[in-house]
């Protein structure tokens, strides 16, 4: 490169560099990351410096480059190391007998008569009223009701199902099917 043009890079970095910094920073989210970002696309403008200069606006030619590069950072970045000051969390809990009573109560779904299953579902997995399942159903409150009751002691007497729906209530109303309804 001639002096006069490395001349006018320098003027243009030490002009530039504050900005170019403060955007590299908001592109990148830290500092030292932003510093590399602004010295790859200086050397990328730094190459290419004469042809810059002949463009209508060379600031907007090199926040190109910088953009660019930035793009390419992240598209090599797959795993990002972040520093912090907590410590990881602890290890989770053996979630397996989750999964098997989960299984367990499939297999004990499946074995449902088709209305008794909808019931359930309907009533304690959607977390529904009894008038919405009468309703979806097409069909009264009552056969809800008993459809319910004889759906909940089946599933009781399945190995591995002795606990409450997982939409039940806390205080178990649902499970014993006297959730109240909601008023008009």
């Amino acid at each position: 490169m001639k002096t006069s043009a490395e001349a006018d890079f320098r003027a243009f970095v030490v002009s530039r560099w504050p900005r170019m910094l403060r955007t590299a920073r908001l592109l990148t989210g830290h500092h030292h990351d932003a510093e590399d970002l602004v010295q790859a696309a200086l050397a990328k403008a730094y190459v290419k410096w004469e042809r810059i200069q002949r463009t209508d606006d060379p600031d907007a030619y090199v926040w190109r480059i910088m953009i660019n590069a930035n793009v390419d950072r992240l598209r090599r970045t797959r795993a990002r190391e972040w520093l912090t000051t907590r410590f990881p969390e602890t290890a989770a809990p053996d979630r397996t007998e989750g999964i098997a009573e989960r299984s367990a109560l499939v297999q004990a779904l499946d074995r449902l008569p088709p209305r008794q299953r909808a019931v359930i579902v309907l009533r304690y997995l959607e977390d529904r009223t009894e008038s919405e399942v009468a309703r979806l159903l097409g069909t009264r409150i009552g056969t809800v009701r008993s459809h319910g009751a004889r759906a909940l002691r089946r599933l009781r007497g399945e190995p591995g199902v002795a606990r409450e729906p997982a939409g039940a209530s806390a205080n178990g109303r649902a499970a014993r099917g006297t959730r109240k309804e909601p008023r008009p």
